[in-house]
C-alpha cells in the first residue's frame, strides 16, 4: 500500500485517459491544464514509465497507460460505489440526486429552473454533471439522465419531456438581412457544432437536405460544444442551427431571432430516464416528476 502513488495523481490520469484530452480533464477537475500536465508527469516519474505516447497528436496511452487506466477505472469505481453505499446507509444519499445531461441542456434549460424544484423539495440537493458525450450514460452515482433522441433506452424507466424543434437563429440584424428567404442561408456565415462525442445531433448538412436548400457556399465556423457556438451567434458571427429548448429564452428576450419559416422537426425529443438503481429513491422520483411537470 505504501508504494501506491497519491490518489490525486491517479484521478487526474483517469480523467485524461477517459476524456482523451488534458484540456477536457482540466475542465472536469476544475484546475488549469498545466496542473494536469504536471500531475501526469509526476505519476510517470512515480511509476518509472511513460503512460502517454506524446509523438502522436493528440497523445495516446501507451500499453502501460492502458493497463493502468483499466486498473484505475476499476479501483476508483469500487471506491465510488463504496462511498455511495456508506452515504446511503447514513441517510445522505437518499436526499441527493445526481443528474447527467449535456452542457447546453444544463446551462440553458435545467439550471435556470432548479430554483423552482428547490421550492418544492428544499431538503434535496441536485448535483448536475455534464459529460463530453451528447448521450449521457449512467456512470457510477448517476441517478437521472436527460437525453436527446428517439427514447429507445433500456437502462431504466424513461419519460418523454418534450419534442425538439430546430430552426436557424442568429442576432436579429443577421436574420433580418436574410429577408425570410431560406435559400439565402446557403451564402450566409454558418456556425457548426462538431465533436467526435456529439454524433447524435442533427447538423447543418442534414438540415439543408431536409429543407431542400442548396449546399452552403458562405463562411463556416466550427465549435466543439453548443455553449461556444451560442456565444458566437450572440456575438453576431453567423447563423446557428438552434434547438428550441436551448434558444427559446434568448429568442423571447430579443438576443437572438429565429428565421421565419425555418422550423423543422427531425422527429426527435428530449427524454428523462431514472436509472434502475435509483427507482427506489424518493428524491430521484420526485425530481423526475418535477422534470416532467416543468417540461
Amino acid at each position: 500500500m505504501d508504494r501506491l502513488p497519491p490518489l490525486r495523481l491517479l484521478t487526474t490520469f483517469d480523467a485524461v485517459q477517459r476524456l482523451g484530452s488534458m484540456q477536457r480533464a482540466a475542465g472536469e477537475l476544475n484546475v488549469t491544464r498545466p496542473a494536469v500536465t504536471q500531475a501526469v508527469k509526476a505519476l510517470e516519474e512515480e511509476i518509472g514509465v511513460a503512460l502517454f505516447d506524446r509523438t502522436a497528436k493528440p497523445a495516446v496511452p501507451t500499453e502501460a497507460g492502458e493497463r493502468l487506466a483499466a486498473a484505475t477505472r476499476s479501483g476508483l469505481g469500487q471506491i465510488s460505489e463504496a462511498i455511495e453505499e456508506i452515504r446511503f446507509a447514513a441517510g445522505l444519499a437518499g436526499r441527493n440526486v445526481t443528474v447527467s445531461c449535456t452542457l447546453g441542456m444544463a446551462t440553458q434549460w435545467l439550471m435556470p429552473r432548479l430554483s423552482d424544484f428547490y421550492q418544492h423539495s428544499p431538503d434535496t440537493m441536485v448535483n448536475v454533471q455534464a459529460p463530453p458525450s451528447n448521450l449521457p450514460a449512467f456512470e457510477t452515482g448517476v441517478d437521472v439522465a436527460l437525453r436527446y433522441g428517439a427514447g429507445e433506452w433500456t437502462d431504466g424507466e424513461t419519460w418523454k419531456l418534450f419534442d425538439e424543434i430546430v430552426c436557424p437563429v442568429a442576432r436579429p440584424d443577421i436574420i433580418e438581412a436574410l429577408e425570410g428567404d431560406l435559400e439565402r442561408l446557403s451564402s450566409a456565415p454558418l456556425i457548426h457544432v462538431r465533436s467526435p462525442r456529439a454524433h447524435n445531433w442533427a447538423s447543418w448538412p442534414a438540415y439543408f437536405s431536409a429543407m431542400d436548400i442548396s449546399r452552403p457556399k458562405g463562411a463556416q465556423q466550427v465549435f466543439d460544444n453548443y455553449i461556444q457556438a451560442t456565444q458566437a451567434a450572440l456575438d453576431g458571427r453567423g447563423v446557428m442551427l438552434g434547438w428550441q429548448s436551448i434558444t427559446k429564452e434568448m429568442i423571447a428576450s430579443g438576443r437572438l431571432m429565429a428565421l421565419d419559416g425555418g422550423e423543422h422537426d427531425f422527429g426527435t425529443a428530449y427524454w428523462v430516464t431514472c436509472g434502475r438503481n435509483s427507482l427506489h429513491k424518493p428524491a430521484a422520483r420526485a425530481f423526475v416528476d418535477w422534470l416532467v411537470a416543468a417540461a
